[in-house]
């Protein structure tokens, strides 16, 4: 397939929370402001300081949520601690329209509702070099409880036994940002690259 045909389609990225994810995207926006567009999720929790509507999420109610599911309006949706959230056609559509190439940053239950649906993304997953690392990174951020980054290790050991299954395209596994940033880069400009080999699922 041609880089302009991978261009045009969507780009679902997925990866354990850690993995750096956001970092990677942020750092693709501010390179390419014109290029890309986020797709903006529908969520039914709170707003977090600082975030705004339309922007960061949709905020809505767990009745305005129902309803739109009612309506058929997600791609996929899924519910995490108590809160729901989902990622509509119209905010892919509506970037598209806009010329960008939409990116999607999925967790894995979504990717599999995505992979019912038409619409035909490429799917990349970013991986940690391994469990150790990634218990680092989330022990390093201060913000999470024991228990609490146990449960994210315990995730993050299922999205990589998915990711192992083959439901990717592609795989970048982040042990250095610069480099793995130069291989999603290209992944989101369409060119085609190696995909790296996932890593052992011990530490």
């Amino acid at each position: 397939m041609s880089p302009l045909a991978d261009f045009l389609r969507p780009l679902v990225i997925s990866g354990p929370s850690g993995v750096g994810k956001s970092s990677l995207l942020s750092r693709l926006f501010k390179e390419y402001p014109d290029k890309f567009g986020f797709s903006v999720s529908h969520t039914t929790r709170a707003p977090r300081t600082g975030e705004e509507h339309g922007k960061h999420y949709y905020f809505v109610s767990h009745d305005q949520f129902t309803s739109l599911i009612a309506e058929n309006a997600f791609i996929e949706h899924a519910e995490f601690s108590g809160n729901c959230y989902g990622t509509s056609f119209l905010t892919v559509r509506t970037v598209s329209g806009a010329g960008r190439r939409c990116v999607l940053d999925i967790e894995a239950q979504g990717v599999r509702q995505i992979k019912a649906s038409a619409l035909n993304p490429v799917y990349l997953f970013v991986s940690p070099p391994n469990l150790a690392t990634l218990r680092d990174r989330l022990s390093g951020r201060g913000t999470e409880s024991e228990a609490a980054v146990a449960k994210r290790l315990a995730t993050a050991q299922k999205e990589i036994e998915y990711a192992k299954e083959g439901a990717h395209d592609l795989v970048i596994v982040n042990d250095d940002f610069d480099r793995a940033y130069d291989l999603f880069k290209k992944v989101a400009l369409g060119e085609h690259i190696t995909s790296d080999v996932l890593p052992p699922l011990d530490d």
